[in-house]
């Protein structure tokens, strides 16, 4: 049987080798003809371990009750470990009240450590959830025995333990209106998790198990934690470890409407929270409308260079593999390929052939990744400030990233950076007026957006530059550029664009210059202005009333903007909206389109680069000198860049080094 095994391991193993050579469905289609049904959906994960990166799998505590029974545990683990590589398991011990007992935690437990696959605990302290999520009451004695119990058997049996994203508070009972006081809810609520995280959860745990190592996994809708107990700020203080949920899902059909860079920038920002003590990305396989969108969460939560990859959940990963909404391009040579992992796509599978579930959808996608990972460098991009437990401009992060500007948001401003962007957010700081007077002294640049500057408009701002932003608003039919007095261009194709609402701002001429204008009935309105401060430079964007409507700009105004914002950055994308850039401080980078169809974009790079090698295909593209600056008189210009024409398939990245 082992060398039945062994020589079955060999043919897959040269089969896929073929397959990923032949890109062509049509060839592919017909290899997996000839070679007769032996391929089969699980032979790239057969054997060892990702190189870059652990593989986690969640179990949910109703799965885990589940596999109380051992053929059952066997049999879906053999399922699953044959298309996906497995590192360690999340146990979870409880969830809506339901508790896995102290026996049944021991046996699943040990099954996976006889596979040599590491185990930790899990709990997700939700009350009974439906659709609108029911926390416990944390002013309950019941309830905080009982989370107390909780934790004090799970760190029985783990030494570590992650707590799904569900420990807030939501109840306004009679005994929080009057725990809460005078205080504000976001205030009360902060105060009152800080305390239970420490005393109900951490300190129990300890008690139990001093190794024990608990870990708070963060949720995807980080703009709003502070207002439901999450503590970005003491939290990650409190809790050995955090842990990030860089689940999108589909940016339309979720109620959220979270855009995919998110799986990126969140993890992230978590990183530069607590370096090093981020353990990972958290993805589940829910809300996509196309199969591929599934492949992109994970990616991007690689391309952010998370160490472990959480996949949510067990029984999710047994579930039959869809393509979806994917017909536009199903036959196209895109990033995940479909045909790939299901080979018998065409011709049905040959008798006996297990079919892929979505474990080999995560474990295909992971594989590819691995291959490149570590030939990355840090991820780098444009510094921005959001303070802990922040709001404003909600989610603008991740929509600049869907844009091509590469993101690097920190919790404390970046004082160290020749460029700070700043939005909304930043205003929770008492001192951000004297922050940026401070970087525009020290010859720096900032840029802040419309919706800070009015949220500055009264506390000291007009001090730097006086702009007024008003309560009117502006249709854009069309756009300018130019740079000091004179006769402004044009910025677009010559059709006309689709119209765009954005606040107005009103300046003094010649003591703000607008660079980019948005026209409405030939009249213009800045939507990129800059000023002079001290040795530094303020610029102040204007931003659509909608976010999501930066995705309709014309690229040549995107591009105006990215002038200034990516000045000096060494690459830079230029082209179609919905196609980011992540970027490395090696001289690597990702360029990945989320868009439904083919494009193109042009990268450039500064310096004395010559070519871009393709880290995936190991071809080599030529660049070109860039056009003449659309600016002629504009004494700032002068970077030394070559252009590179990139073509993009729909929901595709590439992936380059810049070389001499």
């Amino acid at each position: 049987m082992a060398a039945a095994r062994e020589k079955r391991d060999a043919a897959e193993e040269l089969g896929y080798s073929i397959l990923m050579k032949n890109p062509l469905p049509a060839t592919r289609s017909l290899l997996w003809k000839l070679l007769g049904g032996l391929l089969l959906p699980a032979a790239a994960a057969a054997a060892g371990h990702y190189q870059n990166f652990e593989v986690a799998i969640y179990i949910p505590v109703m799965v885990v009750q589940h596999l109380g029974d051992p053929k059952v545990l066997q049999s879906e683990w053999d399922t699953i470990s044959r298309q996906v590589k497995v590192d360690k398991v999340y146990i979870e011990s409880e969830r809506d009240r339901r508790v896995a007992d102290d026996a049944l935690l021991e046996k699943v437990k040990k099954f996976f450590q006889d596979q040599g696959v590491k185990v930790a605990g899990g709990v997700t302290f939700s009350d009974n959830n439906t659709n609108q999520y029911r926390s416990f009451c944390y002013t309950n004695p019941e309830d905080r025995a009982y989370v107390k119990g909780i934790m004090e058997l799970t760190a029985r049996h783990f030494d570590e333990i992650i707590l799904d994203d569900f420990f807030f508070v939501t109840t306004k009972y009679a005994s929080d209106v009057a725990a809460k006081g005078s205080r504000t809810w976001t205030q009360y609520r902060l105060d009152l998790m800080d305390d239970v995280a420490e005393n109900c959860l951490v300190k129990p745990a300890k008690a139990v198990n001093p190794k024990v190592k608990v870990v708070i996994k963060f949720p995807n809708w980080y703009e709003h934690f502070q207002g439901l107990g999450f503590d970005l700020e003491k939290e990650p203080k409190i809790f050995d470890g955090i842990y990030t949920g860089t689940e999108t899902r589909d940016p339309v059909l979720t109620d959220q409407f979270l855009q995919q860079y998110e799986s990126y920038q969140i993890f992230r920002y978590f990183e530069n929270i607590k370096p090093g003590g981020n353990g990972g990305g958290w993805v589940d396989t829910f809300s996509i409308q196309y199969l591929d969108r599934y492949a992109e969460q994970l990616w991007n939560t690689m391309f952010a260079k998370a160490p472990e990859m959480t996949l949510f959940n067990w029984a999710a990963l047994l579930e039959p593999v869809h393509p979806g909404r994917r017909d536009a391009w199903q036959t196209l040579p895109t990033s995940f390929d479909y045909f790939q992992i299901m080979p018998f796509f065409r011709n049905g599978p040959a008798a006996g052939t297990p079919l892929p579930t979505m474990a080999r959808v995560a474990g295909n996608s992971l594989e590819q990744v691995d291959a490149f990972l570590g030939k990355l460098g840090r991820p780098i991009g444009i510094k921005c400030y959001k303070p802990c437990n922040s709001t404003g401009e909600d989610f603008l992060h991740n929509y600049l990233g869907m844009i091509g500007l590469p993101i690097d948001l920190y919790p404390t401003f970046p004082t160290d950076a020749e460029m700070v962007l700043l939005t909304e957010s930043a205003k929770f700081d008492p001192e951000i007026v004297a922050k940026i007077k401070g970087q525009l002294d020290a010859g720096k640049s900032v840029v802040v957006t419309s919706g800070l500057f009015h949220a500055l408009q009264g506390k000291g701002i007009e001090d730097i530059v006086e702009l007024r932003c008003t309560d009117r608003r502006i249709v854009a039919d069309g756009y300018s550029t130019g740079f000091g007095s004179g006769n402004r261009s044009g910025l677009g194709d010559g059709t006309r664009p689709q119209q765009i609402l954005f606040p107005e701002i009103r300046f003094l001429t010649n003591d703000a210059w607008a660079l980019v204008s948005a026209m409405a009935d030939d009249v213009g309105y800045p939507i990129l202005l800059m000023d002079r401060y001290g040795k530094g430079t303020i610029y102040v964007w204007t931003i659509p009333d909608n976010p999501h409507h930066l995705y309709r700009l014309p690229p040549a105004v995107t591009s105006a903007v990215k002038d200034v914002l990516m000045k000096g950055f060494f690459v830079r994308i230029d082209g179609s909206s919905e196609v980011a850039l992540y970027a490395y401080d090696n001289h690597t980078f990702i360029v990945e389109s989320y868009l439904d169809h083919e494009t193109e974009v042009k990268v450039s790079v500064a310096g004395k680069v010559t070519k871009l090698h393709d880290l995936v295909t190991s071809a080599d593209l030529t660049g070109r000198d860039p056009p003449a600056s659309r600016w002629p008189r504009r004494s700032e210009d002068g970077e030394r860049r070559k252009v590179f024409d990139v073509h993009l398939m729909p929901h595709s990245y590439s992936v380059f080094a810049a070389e001499q």
